[in-house]
């Protein structure tokens, strides 16, 4: 049976005491264009983003990922104040954020956590992650300098982004060390990209008891549908992502099939391929599975948002994962 929700059901992350709504806004966007990574997205404007973080806030999402990474802090810096400008609505919000290890050694991650409080304007720090695993030092001596973090009361709770099985089994083993467990691994995962299904991340996380944070849920908007409605979109699509694979014509083609599956189910719910695609996501693996998409337009929030108000039947989400399964990359 399908079911229609009336408030957003907020879930357990991980072995913590957060209690999440199975959406976060993804901050990624928020980035102003700045440096490599933040120059994926165009500039928005100051007035667009706390619009972008109302509604969300208003449609039940109560938690929002940002990084060091995304524009060298000025994602973090806009979603605070955005926050703040929404006043008692942002009342039990939570902020995760991440520490960019590349060329970097795990004593810099003392180093640049005021930084990071800075730019947050003293929001607290629900959850820091290593944004990825490749760095100077080891898993063990990352975990160690993240746990005193932990124990001064700077950040609540520690996670990792990108980290395979042995990672993220070597991280919560370091971190039981200190009195703490792994609370995440954020994962780029979709209805289109399944590894973590087959390389032993989401075994490992359903084995620890570790949170999934899905990046990329809706694969930058393919999974809207829109570019196999109208493959002339693809030219038009912000940085470098047109040149992505899954948005070439053989690919648009042999994903079809999925997405008129999305539309069809859609029309059941009054809802869109996208809300359907997100719903999939956040209870195909029960509540292990968190996600974080994007929003650059008013209108990608209010999709957001909407895709918490049903929830596909065992039967759908089922015939969904069996269609995925042959068209997702390998």
């Amino acid at each position: 049976m399908s079911s229609l929700l009336t408030a957003t059901e907020l879930r357990k992350f991980g072995t913590t005491d957060l209690r999440l709504s199975p959406l976060g806004l993804g901050c990624w966007q928020f980035s102003q264009a700045k440096g490599f990574v933040g120059g994926f997205w165009p500039k928005l404007e100051g007035e667009l983003v706390k619009e972008i973080v109302r509604v969300s806030l208003e449609g039940g999402i109560n938690w929002f990922d940002t990084a060091e990474v995304y524009g060298g802090g000025e994602s973090e810096q806009i979603l605070a104040e955005s926050l703040r400008a929404a006043g008692d609505l942002a009342k039990g919000a939570h902020v995760a954020t991440k520490w960019w290890p590349a060329f970097r050694m795990a004593s810099n991650i003392p180093r640049t956590i005021g930084e990071r409080q800075r730019r947050l304007g003293g929001y607290p720090i629900d959850l820091y992650m290593v944004h990825q695993p490749f760095s100077f030092s080891s898993v063990g001596s990352e975990m160690k300098q993240m746990a005193k973090l932990a124990e001064k009361g700077l950040i609540r709770h520690v996670g990792v982004s990108n980290f395979n099985a042995k990672r993220m089994k070597e991280a919560d083993r370091v971190l039981r060390e200190h009195g703490l467990r792994l609370a995440s691994n954020q994962m780029k995962y979709s209805m289109l990209d399944r590894r973590i299904e087959n390389n032993g991340v989401l075994e490992t996380a359903k084995e620890l008891g570790v949170a999934i944070i899905a990046y990329s849920p809706l694969e930058q908007g393919i999974l809207s549908g829109k570019f196999h409605a109208d493959p002339s979109l693809v030219r038009k699509a912000p940085g470098p992502r047109r040149f992505l694979k899954g948005f070439k014509p053989e690919s648009l083609r042999r994903t079809q099939p999925l997405i008129d599956a999305l539309d069809r189910i859609a029309k059941r719910y009054g809802a869109s391929p996208t809300q359907v695609a997100l719903n999939w996501i956040i209870h195909v693996h029960g509540d292990t599975v968190f996600a974080i998409p994007g929003a650059s337009k008013l209108h990608h929030a209010q999709e957001n948002v909407k895709a918490m108000t049903f929830r596909l039947s065992a039967d759908e989400i089922g015939e969904l994962s069996e269609l995925s399964s042959t068209v997702a990359a390998k």
